[in-house]
């Protein structure tokens, strides 16, 4: 099985910026087609720069939507970076073109997000390789890798990266 319940539509959630002392926080939500398994898709804090924007233009091509956001330095500072990491994962959910039957977060705390159920994964990015398939677990690596490349153009051109749309028409 590729999702925790086959046959409903599951999205994965995910932030990159939490650990950093400076900056926003981004946080990306992705839908990704109920068998769709890539090698490559693992922590993307192991990948390379270069692996990384990669494997997010996959993810962004075979994806049936995905959508990234971000929460500003001055929304950290009023929630505080856990709840503002939260916050910027509704944005993304937010964007989405198809409405999840099941969010799966990477981590172990996330508000309610309309009335969609949802199920937290402690460290779910560094439980996915290769060697150890747990492929319902693709959904938060994918996410993971979509957000942290959107970050890291971000915080060094200054500017959002291509694929960071309101959402995408889901291709069914």
């Amino acid at each position: 099985m590729y999702c925790l319940e086959a046959g409903r539509v599951e999205a994965g959630c995910d932030e990159a910026g939490r650990g950093c002392l400076a900056g926003p926080v981004f946080a990306a939500a992705v839908i990704l087609p109920e068998h769709f398994r890539h090698e490559g898709l693992t922590d993307s804090k192991q990948l390379t720069g270069k692996q990384r924007d990669e494997l997010r233009e996959v993810i962004e091509r075979e994806a049936l939507c995905y959508a990234v956001a971000m929460c500003t330095p001055e929304e950290i500072d009023e929630l505080n970076i856990l709840w503002a990491s939260v916050r910027a994962m509704h944005k993304a959910l937010s964007r989405l073109s198809l409405l999840p039957d099941h969010i799966l977060v990477d981590g172990n705390r996330f508000k309610p997000y309309e009335s969609t159920p949802h199920t937290c994964v402690v460290r779910a990015t560094r439980n996915t390789s290769p060697s150890r398939p747990l492929r319902s677990l693709q959904r938060p690596t994918a996410t993971s890798t979509c957000a942290r490349c959107t970050r890291n153009t971000r915080c060094t051109t200054g500017k959002a990266t291509k694929g960071t749309p309101p959402g995408r028409t889901a291709k069914r």
